[in-house]
């Protein structure tokens, strides 16, 4: 079993910030160098990383999308913007939060499966943390974020399968080398939901209440779920009048989680693998078996949502409309709930009421 190399501090995570003064940035700069200093102390240590997660992950922008929404026919249409994370995703709060449990449990290393997004966001939290990291990636995987991954020194692990399989053999070096285990599901599924469960929280702060109903993009299903959680915790507090309507969308027949809405199926089942085609628009989403699909195939329901496909087509139709009419630069894939929405308001014009999608940045 090979070393995994050492990380290093990103130079790159306040890259297009804007912070009010030259006193900010030595801040961060310096509570990284602490973060990762292996000789610190551990209170420290993590004490200097907290400060660099409240700073750079969460709290995105919540706008209202006045242009899309006189389009699309809704009263109020919101977008949750991920695009302003270190990683240019929603991957990093979860990324972040698994970095500071592993650091506050003694871990010197941790390992992931990924396909792209969710290994850019651990690369960088392990980084500034002084963790070592392992990545396994498909052999197949190609993506503009890999040489991001590779850039940060990290140990890269091809292997000769689907994402599925990667997830098997990084949870088996996890276990073999006494190392964290950052992969989706198992005793990693609490924590993934609270840490997502943060965009249900400020989209409260932003609207006061929750609105009408939240669209999402599913995949293996966590973030959706983690939302739902979150907007359920605020309910039971009396913080909401309410809690919002799940929309889930993803890829055209190739997501378990869809699948199981639209066929009215009990339980979310596995794809057939070899039914599925990835293109460099759906890959995101892509998925014959989704981790978290039954948190999210239930929060759906729970709260008489709706599911629907989106095609690579429509998904680049809407990521152009958003660029040309709100000004945002997303990821097609992200926009596949909001599609959704759509598609709902189509078959039953929902109340003028307010709306919120969450969506990816697209990195250039």
């Amino acid at each position: 079993m090979s070393e995994i190399p050492s990380a290093v501090i990103t130079d790159g995570l306040l890259d297009g910030a804007e912070p009010a003064d030259g006193q900010f940035v030595a801040h961060l700069v310096d509570q990284q160098a602490v973060a990762a200093d292996v000789s610190k102390p551990l209170e420290e240590r993590l004490e200097a990383f907290s400060d660099v997660v409240d700073s750079e992950v969460g709290d995105t922008s919540l706008s209202r999308a006045r242009n899309l929404e006189r389009q699309v026919g809704f009263r109020q249409l919101y977008v949750k913007f991920e695009g302003s994370n270190p990683s240019g995703t929603q991957k990093d709060r979860i990324a972040f939060a698994q970095v500071m449990d592993a650091l506050r449990r003694g871990f010197d290393a941790i390992t992931v499966a990924t396909c792209g997004n969710f290994g850019a966001a651990l690369v960088s939290a392990a980084s500034i943390a002084g963790l070592r990291c392992a990545l396994y990636i498909p052999a197949s995987y190609n993506s503009k974020r890999l040489p991001e991954m590779e850039l940060a020194h990290v140990e890269i692990v091809r292997v000769d399968g689907d994402y599925e399989y990667a997830v098997e053999k990084s949870r088996e070096r996890a276990a073999a080398s006494e190392i964290y285990d950052a992969n989706p599901g198992g005793a990693n599924t609490a924590l993934q939901l609270q840490a997502y469960g943060q965009i249900a929280f400020e989209i409260y702060d932003d609207l006061r209440d929750a609105p009408a109903a939240i669209a999402v993009p599913v995949s293996n299903g966590t973030t959706l779920a983690g939302i739902y959680k979150g907007f359920v915790s605020l309910y039971r507090r009396g913080k909401t009048s309410r809690v919002p309507r799940f929309v889930a969308g993803s890829t055209y027949m190739k997501n378990p989680i869809i699948r199981a809405l639209l066929k009215n199926m009990p339980t979310c089942d596995n794809i057939e693998p070899e039914r599925i085609r990835e293109s460099p628009v759906n890959e995101p989403l892509i998925n014959w078996h989704s981790i978290d699909g039954e948190h999210a195939l239930a929060a759906v329901r729970a709260t008489a949502g709706h599911g629907a496909y989106a095609s690579d087509r429509a998904m680049l139709t809407y990521s152009r409309l958003l660029r040309e009419k709100e000004g945002l630069s997303v990821l097609p894939a992200s926009t596949a709930g909001l599609i959704a929405l759509v598609d709902l308001h189509q078959k039953q014009a929902l109340p003028n009421d307010r709306y919120v999608a969450v969506l990816t940045g697209k990195r250039t």
